[in-house]
C-alpha cells in the first residue's frame, strides 16, 4: 500500500484511506504499508486495526521520528534505507494499491510498475482514484503509450477504480500476462545490425 504521509487537501482522501483499511480488514487481507501514524498512511492503518485487521509497517530509521512511526501495528519493520523499505514492502505484498500521495508514493508505485514490465514480479497493481487524483497521471501514461515509450498492454494492466471494494475485486481477479518489453523490436534489431 502506497500513500501520502500527509492527509492532502480534500477530506475525501482520508475518507478513502479509511474505507480501504476497513475493506481490507473485512476481507481478512493484511495491510503492508509505510509504517507511519500520520496522513493517509495513519488513516489507513488506524482503520484496518480498528476493524480487527493485520497491519505491517516498514519504515526507515531516519523516518521513524519524522513520519512518526505507528506505535500500535501488528508488526513494524525498521530498515536502514528507502531502498530496503521498498524491497521489503514488495516482498511482503501480494498486490499493490496506490492512494493519493506525493513523490514518495510515485517512486514506490513506478518502481513496482517497472519491475512488473521487466518480469521481476507478477503482482497486480492498482490506483484508488479518489476525487480524480490519478487522472493527470493516467493522461500522461496514455501520452507515453501514444509516443511509443510504453506498451498499451502495461497501462491496461494498471487497475483503476474510484471505490475501495471495486479496486480490491479488480486486483483479486487480475490475471498476469507477459509481453515482450520492446515496442519496436524489429526496428531495434535492424539498428543493431547496421
Amino acid at each position: 500500500m502506497f500513500c501520502g504521509s500527509s492527509p492532502g487537501r480534500l477530506p475525501e482522501y482520508v475518507a478513502a484511506a479509511t474505507e480501504l483499511g476497513h475493506e481490507l480488514a473485512s476481507r481478512e487481507l493484511e495491510v503492508v504499508y509505510g509504517g507511519a501514524s500520520v496522513g493517509l498512511m495513519g488513516a489507513l492503518a488506524d482503520a484496518a486495526l480498528a476493524a480487527g485487521g493485520t497491519v505491517i509497517g516498514v519504515i526507515p530509521t531516519r523516518l521513524v521520528e519524522h513520519e512518526i512511526a505507528h506505535a500500535h501495528l501488528t508488526k513494524l519493520h525498521v530498515v536502514e534505507t528507502m531502498h530496503e523499505r521498498k524491497a521489503l514492502m514488495a516482498e511482503l505484498s501480494d498486490a499493490v494499491i496506490a492512494l493519493p500521495g506525493g513523490s514518495g508514493t510515485l517512486d514506490e508505485l513506478f518502481e513496482l510498475f517497472t519491475w512488473k514490465q521487466l518480469g521481476l514480479h507478477r503482482k497486480p497493481l492498482g490506483l484508488l482514484d479518489v476525487a480524480g487524483y490519478w487522472r493527470p497521471l493516467l493522461a500522461f501514461l496514455e501520452h507515453a503509450v501514444n509516443e511509443r515509450f510504453l506498451r498499451a498492454e502495461y497501462l491496461e494492466d494498471l487497475q483503476v477504480a474510484r471505490d475501495a471494494g471495486a479496486l480490491v475485486d479488480l486486483l483479486a481477479a487480475h490475471e498476469h500476462r507477459s509481453y515482450d518489453k520492446w515496442i519496436d523490436r524489429p526496428a531495434a534489431d535492424r539498428a543493431e545490425r547496421a
